[in-house]
């Protein structure tokens, strides 16, 4: 499991359609998914430690986001084949058991990761209302274990002032997090 942490965020950087199935059964796209203030494309997984620290956060964060006009989804892009627990089965699981509120999407191909450049789980991209890249930092100063809950939420104001001013913070740390497992 190598450790790997994001790319500088690209300001404007337009943000890339795509189709994917969900855990819902249904085909979402780029548009469906944006709120009217702005989108944030997780790329996670179900077996990362990263990932399983802060899923909990995730699921509170896009919840109180989605009251900011920021809607959610997230985008599995890990070999299944050899990551089981990473299978479209268990995604769902997964999905049901956390009660997530925003799309889980299966990228089998792998082809959305790699035209985003997405490198690790987690992987946040924040877009404003123009698609554009706003974000693209940590969760929180979470590791492998959660961070203190009193910690400052990066994700959560970084996209907070997206919401209100459709820009986000000069100043972001990487998200830190397992390689995406490519096939």
């Amino acid at each position: 499991m190598a450790l790997l942490t994001t790319p500088v965020c690209e300001f404007g950087q337009k943000a890339l359609d795509f189709n994917l199935p969900g855990v819902d059964v249904r085909t979402w796209s780029l548009q469906e998914c944006m709120g009217k203030n702005g989108l944030l494309i997780m790329f996670i997984c179900n077996h990362c430690p990263y990932v399983k620290a802060v899923q909990d956060r995730i699921v509170r964060d896009t919840r109180e986001l989605k009251q900011l006009g920021i809607n959610s989804v997230a985008i599995m892009s890990n070999d299944a084949t050899e990551y089981p627990e990473d299978s479209f089965d268990n995604m769902k699981l997964l999905a049901q058991k956390l009660e997530f509120t925003f799309p889980y999407l299966f990228d089998e191909t792998q082809q959305i990761a790699k035209q985003y450049n997405a490198v690790c789980t987690p992987d946040f991209f924040g877009y404003n209302s123009d698609f554009e890249l706003q974000y693209r930092g940590r969760l929180d100063a979470s590791r492998k274990e959660a961070a203190p809950e009193d910690t400052r939420r990066d994700l959560f104001e970084a996209m907070k002032l997206i919401s209100e001013t459709g820009r986000g913070p000069q100043q972001q740390i990487p998200s830190m997090g397992c390689s995406i497992k490519w096939k």
